[in-house]
């Protein structure tokens, strides 16, 4: 009985590999741009940009943490929250270039995703990526310290999942292009909402500020960088998926 259950897990997993390592050709220019109005239509649109912007939190929190885990702190937990916040606990020195770069990770974290989703894209592991971002998910599920946090990650993994096992690959496809475009534009409304909140002096403990009293460099500027690298990621991502 043991044996037959191994087999069929392994058979599970080999059909994965398979499937995130086999490349797929690209849907139709139409799909493409379709998926990319779609994903405009949703930041744009605030009610449902309200809802979808959960995904954007769970992409800026891991950034924190994976960088935080790459410059030797560690890792105490993440926190996801109903109002679309979150927080990334690490522990280590308190200055230096590990938190600096641990904190500006956060705001850069979405679109660098999603730039390195369009470039799957563009080699066509569509289907890679997807089964990828299930891995990141299963991942960052291992800190998640709260129960919405674990009920984000896990809604968002086993979506992926369902898309990635039943679907075809047009489908699957599509859903890939679909979620690319929704890192590198929804990556750039956080940042000017961002600014929205420190000119209206809410947001005082964000990110641009904890980066300031780190560096002496102002709020502003960290601001501005942020918008320009999530620009710069949406603007190379578009090339890669769009550009033959």
């Amino acid at each position: 009985m043991c044996a037959v259950s191994f087999d069929s897990v392994g058979d599970v997993f080999t059909r994965i590999w398979q499937a995130a390592t086999t490349p797929v050709p690209a849907p139709a220019q139409a799909v493409v741009l379709a998926m990319a109005l779609a994903a405009l239509a949703v930041v744009v649109v605030t009610p449902v940009w309200r809802v979808a912007r959960h995904v954007i939190t769970i992409a800026h929190e891991g950034a924190h943490a994976l960088v935080a885990t790459l410059t030797g702190r560690r890792l105490d937990a993440i926190r996801l929250h109903s109002d679309t916040s979150g927080l990334t606990i690490s522990a280590g020195r308190p200055r230096g270039f590990g938190m600096v770069a641990t904190t500006f990770a956060g705001y850069v974290g979405p679109g660098l995703v999603g730039l390195g989703a369009a470039r799957l894209l563009r080699e066509g592991y569509a289907v890679g990526l997807l089964w990828l971002l299930v891995a990141l998910l299963a991942l960052l599920l291992l800190k998640i310290r709260n129960l919405f946090g674990l009920w984000s990650v896990l809604v968002a993994g086993v979506a992926l999942v369902l898309v990635s096992w039943f679907l075809s690959e047009p489908v699957q496809s599509a859903v890939a292009y679909a979620v690319t475009w929704f890192l590198l534009v929804g990556s750039v409304r956080p940042v000017l909402e961002l600014q929205t909140q420190r000119f209206r002096r809410k947001a005082r403990q964000s990110d641009a500020d904890q980066l300031a009293r780190l560096t002496g460099l102002p709020g502003l500027f960290w601001v501005g960088v942020f918008l320009l690298v999530t620009l710069g990621a949406l603007v190379l991502g578009a090339w890669w998926i769009v550009v033959p």
